[in-house]
């Protein structure tokens, strides 16, 4: 199809997750990787682990294995009819396949997932290979581990719209989660090129002297965490499952839909998020 063929409108809208994973170093951090700058999608930007929701990530494949939250609590909390559950494992997924972190539990006493030795370190990083190179599904990782998937403890904060215009447009969930103990996250070495634990300023600093480059909402979802000054603060205020907030892509300004004339705020790319302090101490 010829650039003067191509219909913007025509785009279809694939789901998506992505997943903040952050931690204390002593100050709060999230965990950002570089993407490949040769990938077909956002080339050269530092991201969190997320990615589309597979066909495979449904609540029929996954439901004994999200055990601590249900098809039926995932969508509530993203306000959908059915395939909540799916953004939560597509989530947890991408961060094993992109990050090598799995949020998990044993399944027999419920306990966590703890890679705390070389010969555990090396199966799963045999397993994520695997996972990667489509040679394994990620449902028989869970089965030869007898794991089930962490879904309680990672918490529903925002979602955002790809604008009408690019070639691929994504409707994208996300989520945050405390950083599991005895794991340690590194890039895939494939899509994502670098990684490191950063805290909220310095990102923003970086972007700012245009040193590293982020998508919209990346950056808007940063700047959200830039109010926060611990990670049990953040997990406090996602746990309150907070009314959303429109948020418009051209600044960090958030828009209740109450206030007169919310409604007629034109947005090139919706936001709603619901992360934010719940006092004025963050």
């Amino acid at each position: 199809m010829s650039t003067s063929e191509f219909d913007p409108a025509s785009v279809p809208l694939r789901s998506a997750a992505t997943v903040l994973l952050i931690d204390d170093r002593p100050d709060l951090q999230v965990f950002m990787m570089k993407r490949n700058v040769n990938t077909a999608f956002a080339g050269g930007m530092w991201v969190f682990p997320g990615g589309s929701v597979d066909l495979g990530d449904t609540a029929e494949n996954y439901s004994d294995y999200c055990v601590h939250r249900s098809e039926a609590q995932a969508c509530e909390a993203l306000g959908l009819d059915r395939g909540g559950l799916a953004f939560y494992v597509a989530a947890i997924r991408e961060a094993f396949e992109e990050a090598g972190i799995l949020l998990a539990l044993h399944r027999g006493d419920h306990s966590l997932l703890q890679l705390d030795s070389p010969a555990t370190i090396q199966r799963f990083e045999a397993h994520r290979d695997g996972v990667n190179a489509a040679s394994l599904d990620f449902l028989e990782v869970l089965n030869r581990e007898s794991l089930i998937l962490d879904a309680a403890t990672m918490h529903y904060v925002a979602r955002w719209i790809t604008p009408v215009g690019p070639p691929r447009r994504f409707d994208t969930r996300f989520f945050v989660a405390r950083m599991p103990t005895w794991q340690q996250p590194i890039h895939d070495d494939h899509e994502l090129v670098h990684s490191s634990w950063m805290a909220p300023a310095e990102i923003l600093a970086l972007a700012e002297r245009k040193e590293i480059s982020l998508m919209p909402p990346t950056m808007r979802m940063v700047e959200c965490l830039a109010q926060f000054a611990s990670t049990a603060a953040v997990m406090a205020s996602a746990e309150a499952n907070l009314p959303d907030i429109r948020v418009p892509m051209n600044g960090l300004a958030a828009v209740d839909p109450s206030m007169a004339g919310a409604a007629s705020i034109n947005q090139a790319e919706p936001g709603w998020v619901r992360l934010r302090p719940l006092s004025s101490e963050s």
